[in-house]
């Protein structure tokens, strides 16, 4: 439905246009939106080369196994049926780190290895587990501290306080996470009963 009405105002824009004896404005229009296409990818690049790399010292110096043991049990507690020595934690931690920095293109590679982990965890191969379940909704709904990828895009668009969206951006994932942890925990308490 949505392409539909992206085609259809495409179309009545051409139309229009033409119309009107200004078709150019169309061209000069889809050629500006894609140099700011390439802009901005070639800005977010950089952002997420940065984080990614320091994430990546981060996992080299053994500093993603600390993490792991501080938040292991916090984590084990939303991922009760998990091993204590799971490689499945290593990757939720590092899922969760970007997340929380707002790097989300960044956090889908890790994300995509503890669902691995998880899956060889998991007795029944052909369901989903209660923790990928919780993984699922955790990650779906991380609090982001830092809307770093957000940042950057307002940066790049020269917005006048592009840091202005952090307080709403920690309340609002704030918020959902609360309710996305809390949903989980009542439904998986209500389907053991």
């Amino acid at each position: 439905m949505v392409n539909a009405i992206w085609l259809f105002m495409l179309v009545t824009g051409i139309i229009v246009a033409a119309l009107n004896g200004r078709i150019e404005v169309v061209t000069e229009s889809a050629m500006a939106a894609a140099e700011l296409g390439v802009e901005t990818a070639f800005g977010l690049i950089g952002v997420m080369s940065l984080w990614l790399g320091l994430m990546k010292l981060a996992e080299d110096a053994g500093f993603i196994k600390a993490l792991a043991r501080f938040f292991g049990p916090a984590i084990r507690r939303l991922f009760p049926t998990l091993r204590e020595d799971s490689p499945a934690l290593g990757a939720i931690i590092m899922n969760l780190s970007a997340n929380v920095l707002g790097l989300g293109n960044a956090a889908t590679p890790f994300g995509l290895k503890a669902m691995q982990e998880l899956q060889k965890e998991n007795p029944h191969p052909d369901t989903a587990s209660p923790a990928m379940i919780t993984f699922l909704a955790l990650n779906t709904s991380c609090i982001t501290l830092i809307p770093a990828t957000i940042i950057a895009i307002r940066m790049k668009a020269q917005s006048v306080n592009p840091t202005e969206i952090i307080g709403p951006t920690i309340i609002a994932t704030g918020c959902a996470m609360t309710l996305a942890i809390t949903a989980d925990y009542l439904i998986r308490r209500r389907s053991k009963s």
